[in-house]
């Protein structure tokens, strides 16, 4: 029997099958230091759980809307003004199940075959997978350890063209860590200007684990705002990963169609899982800085 050549020709998650040999080696009574999955080994934090088991008993257990419950919306809404400086409404918000089918949809909604993508590496591995599934065409560039693997304006500028429709940045990087000052972004929106058939993914799902040097986020640049396309969701910095929540904000025509794309998927997101989640970004935020001191002594401790 034949199959599908585009899944076919797709390598398998790189992250997912060294994982599952760190599994199979504790199973055998190994002593592994698992250093795959991003996922703090922190549970999630208990008025998080709390609001998720008051949302069971109040009957949220139904099909919720395909772009997120009006209630988490708003929450997201407030938190990105709150936390990043960024102006947005309900109707540019799209949550989905996790951060990493939020990048999946607008790599679907955006892409046409042979449609340039711009991947800086080292990158999250599935960047280069989504861009395949979307029939684009990969433009990678590398950075080095010379520049603590950050991309310069000259090497951001070099693969891009007419061509470039996606371009993927995060700060803080995964996996290396670096992150990005305000004067190295501003530097680099002088050569996104230069491109404007291209969006921008601003991947910012690891902005509550930083040690000490302030997050500025790409959407807050006036003359590329709205081109941004913000990602973010709570398996970071709240501990939240076997909850599947992730989300963008986006401009409202990019947002519609990533709605539509995941209406064909998985439709809405897990619905209780969602009231948790307004808990999370209402309610006490000690827990997830508690968590980010926790990392920073086990930083400290590496390098003594």
């Amino acid at each position: 029997m034949a199959f599908s050549e585009l899944i076919t020709s797709l390598a398998p998650s790189a992250t997912l099958a060294i994982s599952k040999k760190v599994r199979e080696l504790k199973a055998e009574g190994r002593d592994v230091v698992g250093l795959t999955l991003g996922e703090p080994d922190m549970d999630t934090p208990a008025h998080i759980c709390e609001a998720a088991k008051k949302a069971l008993d109040n009957g949220y257990t139904h099909y919720p809307p395909v772009a997120g419950y009006p209630t988490l919306k708003e929450a997201i809404v407030n938190k990105l003004k709150r936390d990043n400086g960024l102006t947005y409404e309900t109707n540019q918000i799209v949550v989905s199940t996790g951060a990493k089918q939020s990048l999946y949809n607008v790599a679907m909604a955006i892409l046409n075959p042979g449609d340039g993508a711009v991947l800086i590496a080292p990158y999250w591995v599935s960047y280069s997978a989504m861009v395949h599934m979307a029939k684009g065409q990969a433009q990678t560039i590398v950075t080095g350890i010379e520049n603590n693997y950050k991309v310069t304006p000259e090497q951001l500028d070099e693969p891009m063209n007419d061509n470039t429709r996606l371009v993927f940045f995060t700060t803080p990087s995964n996996p290396t860590g670096s992150m990005y000052a305000r004067e190295e972004l501003e530097a680099l929106v002088t050569v996104l200007e230069k491109y404007p058939q291209a969006y921008i993914i601003a991947d910012e799902i690891y902005e509550y684990i930083t040690f000490g040097q302030e997050h500025v986020s790409l959407g807050t640049f006036e003359s590329i705002a709205d081109r941004v396309i913000t990602v973010n969701g709570f398996s970071k910095g709240f501990a939240m990963t076997g909850w599947r929540l992730g989300y963008i904000a986006a401009p409202r025509e990019v947002a519609a169609m990533c709605e539509k794309v995941q209406g064909q998927v998985t439709s809405g997101a897990n619905a209780f899982a969602q009231m948790g989640a307004v808990a999370g970004l209402t309610g006490d935020l000690g827990p997830t800085f508690a968590m980010r001191e926790e990392f920073r002594r086990r930083r400290d401790d590496l390098h003594r």
